[in-house]
C-alpha cells in the first residue's frame, strides 16, 4: 500500500473506499469483536476482543475446569511458562531477545521494580530526569520512589517542559542530562499528542553521560516497531491492553537490557527465582538469569491468556505491516482534518513527519470536553484528555478507512450543528 494523497474532505469516502480495496490487512478485521453501535477509535486505551484471544483465555479456563492444579504443568497452555511465552512472542515487537522480556504485574509495579532494582541511591549522581507531559501514573512513581528512598523530588526530579504544550525537544531532553542525572525516564509516545520520540538519539545520548534510560512504551507497543536492544534502552514498561490487545487490565510487560542480567531484584518475590527453585522454597532466593528476575508475585494466568492469542494476530499480520498500515490512517484522518474540520476552530498536535507519529491522532479544540460527548452520541467512541484534546487512535488491525472518515464526517456534523452545546463540560470518570 502507498502513501495515500493529500486530499479534499469531498473526497474523503471515495478515497476510504480505495484504500479499504488495496488494504493488505483487511482480512484481520473480522478476527476481532466490533462494537455493534460504533465506531471504535480508541485503540490506545482499550484494544477490542479478538476472536484468538477469546480462544486463548476459554482453553485456560477449560484447563482449570478439567485439570484444576496439575493447569500449572499441563495441558496446551501451561501456566507456568505462560508468561516466558507471552514475553518471547513479544519481543520481536520490540526489538529485544526473548530472555530481555517478561510479563508481569501492572506497568507501575514494572516500574518501581525497574527503579528499585537500577536506581543508585549511594551515587553522587541522584537525579532523574522525566517530562512534564508524562503520563501521571510513571510521575507518581518516581515521585514515591525518591521519597522512600529519603530523596526530595523537588531537588532531585527535573522535569523537561513541553515547548507547544504538546510535544517534547530532543534537544531539551539531552540539555536536561547534566552530570547530577543518574537515570531518564521517557514515554516512547507522548500520550496526548502522539508525538514518537527519537529514542535511539535519546539512548546514544544517555550512554555517552552514563546515565540509564527507561521508556514507557505503553502508547507504542504493537503500533510501532521499536529496536530497544540495539538502542542501548536499559529497560521499558508497557500495558499490554492497548495495541497488544490483552484485555482491561491485563499483565504488562517490561524489557531489561542483558547488560543488566545478574542483578538482584530491587523487589524479591517467589516467581523472580529460577524455574528449577521455584517450588522449591529454598530460604534465600537464587534469581532467575534474565528478566525473568523482575517478577515479584504469581503471574496472572487468566490474565496472560488472551495475549497468548492477540500476540499470535499480530505475528502473523506482521509488524512492519502494522506500522505501514497506522501511518497511512493517521495520514488520511489528518488530511481530512485539514480540509474538512480546520474552519470549525480545531488544530492537529500531533507532529506532521511520519517518522514522528504513533498510533494516534491528538485533534484540539476549546471545547474538546464537549465534542467529544456528542462523538459518543453519535457512535463514535474517541477519548478526551484534558484540557483540550480529543484522541482518536485507528487500529490497523481492525480499523477500516471508512471508519476513519465516517467518524470524522459525524465529527463535522457535530460542528455544523452545534450539537455539542448540549453536552455538560465536565468530563466522566472514563473520558
Amino acid at each position: 500500500m502507498g502513501t495515500p494523497p493529500n486530499n479534499s474532505f469531498a473526497d474523503g469516502a471515495a478515497t476510504a473506499r480505495t484504500l479499504d480495496e488495496q488494504d493488505a490487512l483487511s482480512n484481520y478485521h473480522h478476527e476481532f469483536y466490533q462494537l455493534p453501535d460504533a465506531i471504535y477509535l480508541v485503540a490506545n486505551s482499550l484494544g477490542l476482543l479478538s476472536r484468538r484471544a477469546e480462544e486463548s483465555l476459554n482453553t485456560t479456563i477449560d484447563a482449570w475446569r478439567e485439570l484444576g492444579i496439575r493447569g500449572w504443568t499441563q495441558g496446551d497452555l501451561q501456566w507456568v511458562t505462560m508468561a516466558k511465552q507471552v514475553g518471547a512472542a513479544t519481543a520481536p515487537l520490540i526489538g529485544a531477545s526473548p530472555a530481555e522480556v517478561t510479563f508481569t504485574a501492572g506497568t507501575t509495579v514494572n516500574l518501581h521494580q525497574c527503579l528499585a532494582t537500577l536506581y543508585d541511591p549511594r551515587s553522587d549522581r541522584k537525579g532523574i530526569v522525566a517530562d512534564d507531559l508524562a503520563f501521571p501514573s510513571d510521575r507518581y512513581a518516581l515521585h514515591s520512589h525518591l521519597k522512600a528512598l529519603g530523596l526530595d523530588p523537588d531537588t532531585h526530579l527535573h522535569l523537561v517542559p513541553a515547548r507547544d504544550r504538546y510535544t517534547l525537544s530532543e534537544d531539551d531532553i539531552i540539555a536536561a542530562m547534566t552530570e547530577e542525572v543518574q537515570l531518564v525516564l521517557l514515554p516512547s509516545v507522548v500520550h496526548l499528542s502522539g508525538q514518537l520520540l527519537d529514542i535511539r538519539r535519546i539512548a546514544e545520548a544517555a550512554s555517552q553521560r552514563g546515565i540509564l534510560l527507561g521508556i514507557d512504551c505503553s502508547h507504542s507497543v504493537g503500533a510501532v516497531p521499536h529496536q530497544f536492544h540495539d538502542d542501548g534502552v536499559d529497560f521499558a514498561v508497557w500495558s499490554s491492553y492497548k495495541f497488544l490487545n490483552g484485555g482491561p487490565g491485563s499483565v504488562a510487560g517490561l524489557f531489561l537490557h542483558e547488560k543488566h542480567f545478574g542483578r538482584s531484584p530491587g523487589l524479591a518475590g517467589w516467581f523472580s527465582a529460577t524455574e528449577e527453585n521455584l517450588f522449591s522454597y529454598a530460604p534465600t532466593l537464587t534469581p532467575a538469569p534474565d528478566a525473568r528476575a523482575m517478577q515479584i508475585a504469581t503471574p496472572c494466568v487468566a490474565s496472560l491468556a488472551p495475549l497468548v492469542g492477540s500476540l499470535e494476530t499480530i505475528q502473523s499480520a506482521g509488524i512492519d505491516a502494522i506500522r505501514e498500515k497506522s501511518l497511512q490512517q493517521t495520514q488520511f484522518m489528518t488530511d481530512l482534518i485539514d480540509s474538512g474540520l480546520r474552519e470549525f476552530g480545531f488544530d492537529v498536535a500531533t507532529p506532521s513527519a511520519p517518522e514522528r507519529r504513533g498510533g494516534h491522532v491528538a485533534l484540539v479544540h476549546p471545547n474538546a470536553s464537549r465534542i467529544s460527548k456528542a462523538l459518543h452520541d453519535a457512535g463514535v467512541v474517541a477519548d478526551f484528555r484534558r484540557p483540550d484534546i480529543i484522541r482518536v487512535a485507528p487500529s490497523p488491525l481492525y480499523t477500516t478507512f471508512h471508519d476513519c472518515y465516517e467518524a470524522l464526517s459525524r465529527l463535522r456534523t457535530i460542528m455544523q450543528d452545534k450539537t455539542y452545546e448540549q453536552f455538560p463540560e465536565e468530563p466522566g470518570i472514563v473520558p
